[in-house]
């Protein structure tokens, strides 16, 4: 059979079921066709807390090595920890992780030298399609690729042997040299006393916050540092309103200042203010965009996907600074950042990026920008977001739909003849009128349409959104 890694090679990254999908012997062959296809002669990798996970990242760097390249190991870290190595040590790297996903998935983020992502388009194709030949070339024993069970003579496949000699695999510790990094883009010296309850889910957050919160004036109330790749608490998303009600309830009990929460591999952070009420992470963009542009002189490039709020434009033109609109997913905002030399840029989703951080995405940066404006000055954190977060929005709502063309197509017959708006094909579809906007977007791996709504108040909003719901659910 032709082996076929389509369903586990995303566009992004690697992700799936451990050993259904993949194993060690195929995280081997990804390290060698990495090297080989991104022509890198050092790299570095690192890995979360799931049980899988340092198997892999083992198996991956024997692959490298074996091609004749020097690997670095830090081990345990979060994925912006390893964007972090990959930016001061000018390597290309590897990170075990599967984010949020439940605990029987793991998956690889790739990025080049400097954390610029490796994605479908950037060499992630090359490099499913040089693994499937090797694959073709000695078929596996995993199970992985085949229903058919092994025969206990077939060879476990192996990348051609590139005769260049082996590379050294060595382990390096930069914790403490990532707190420090990241401590020193923003300014801490002056914040009041807080009290903040982090919600780490059983993930990474666990073991960065409490090295990258040392020194501060914080009371740290931890929940959940314990690493543990099975979440036996809750699911490691806090973007699913579910897996933050531990978190709320703790704020308020606490009666702490703020709530932060942090996904699997704790590269994105989200929010809630005193009262435990969730902050939206476009507020959140929007606040760090003012400090960014502060910091740079009231000058530079804001990037913002489509979905964010209009606050944020209006904030970034406020603030002296250039609002860029970009599609949704980090590799449309890392090339956007890189192209325009954009100082930052949000996400809705909670992913947020950094020029002074390799354009690379880090939740941990934007929960101490949170910190550094909350402590600069007297008032809540509610009030403080309350000028960031201007309309009434839907959040994001899916719809499992038969067809998604032909549902796009009836939305834009419904809006297309009225005069008061205007559509875009930027990502989906995007209606805007004066008062209110809806996008509609598929999804890529699923029967999906994503629509998000925003409006001037509530009412209109809830207006808009049922009727695009109506269209969208006919």
């Amino acid at each position: 059979m032709t082996a076929d890694l389509s369903q586990l090679v995303k566009a992004y990254d690697v992700r799936g079921v451990v050993p259904d999908q993949w194993d060690e012997t195929l995280a081997e062959l990804f390290g060698a066709a990495f090297v080989q296809v991104t022509g890198a002669d050092a790299i570095v990798t690192g890995h979360d807390m799931r049980p899988s996970s340092p198997g892999l990242s083992r198996a991956f760097a024997r692959g490298a090595a074996a091609r004749g390249v020097d690997v670095t190991e830090i081990g345990l870290c979060s994925t912006d920890q390893l964007y972090y190595a990959s930016g001061a040590f000018g390597l290309a790297g590897a990170m075990f992780t599967a984010s949020h996903n439940p605990a029987r998935y793991n998956g690889i983020k790739m990025c080049r030298a400097g954390a610029a992502p490796v994605g479908q388009d950037t060499g992630l194709t090359k490099i499913r399609e040089l693994v499937e030949s090797w694959l073709d070339a000695q078929p596996p024993t995993s199970q992985a690729l085949t229903s058919q069970a092994p025969t206990p003579q077939a060879p476990t496949p192996q990348a051609p042997v590139s005769g260049a000699t082996p590379g050294t695999i060595t382990r390096r510790d930069t914790l403490e040299d990532y707190a420090a990094h990241l401590r020193g883009l923003v300014d801490l010296t002056s914040i009041r006393p807080l009290k903040v309850v982090v919600d780490a889910g059983n993930g990474m957050g666990g073991h960065t916050v409490p090295t990258v919160f040392a020194g501060l004036p914080l009371t740290l109330v931890p929940m959940y540092f314990e690493l543990d790749g099975t979440f036996p608490n809750h699911e490691a998303n806090p973007l699913d309103p579910a897996n933050i009600v531990d978190l709320q309830k703790r704020v308020r009990e606490e009666a702490a200042d703020l709530g932060i929460a942090f996904d699997g591999d704790a590269d994105r952070c989200f929010v809630v203010d005193e009262r435990g009420e969730p902050v939206s992470p476009s507020a959140i963009t929007a606040l760090v965009a003012a400090r960014e542009l502060a910091r740079n002189g009231g000058k530079g490039t804001v990037i913002h996907n489509l979905i964010t709020s209009w606050s944020v434009p209006e904030v970034v033109r406020e603030n002296g600074g250039t609002p860029a609109r970009t599609r949704v997913g980090h590799s449309f905002i890392k090339a956007e950042m890189a192209a325009s030399g954009a100082i930052f840029g949000g996400e809705h989703s909670a992913h947020y990026y950094f020029k002074d951080f390799w354009n690379a995405d880090t939740g941990m940066l934007a929960a101490l920008h949170v910190l550094a404006a909350l402590g600069g000055q007297e008032g809540t954190l509610s009030a403080l977001v309350a000028q960031y977060d201007r309309y009434a929005g839907s959040g994001e709502i899916n719809s499992t739909v038969d067809d998604q063309t032909a549902r796009l197509a009836a939305i834009r017959t419904a809006y297309e003849g009225r005069e008061d708006v205007t559509l875009d094909e930027l990502d989906g579809l995007t209606v805007t009128a004066a008062d209110w906007w809806f996008n509609v977007r598929p999804s890529n791996t699923e029967p999906l349409l994503r629509l998000n709504a925003e409006a001037r108040d509530e009412e209109t909003m809830a207006r808009v959104r049922d009727e695009a719901l109506a269209i969208i659910r006919a």
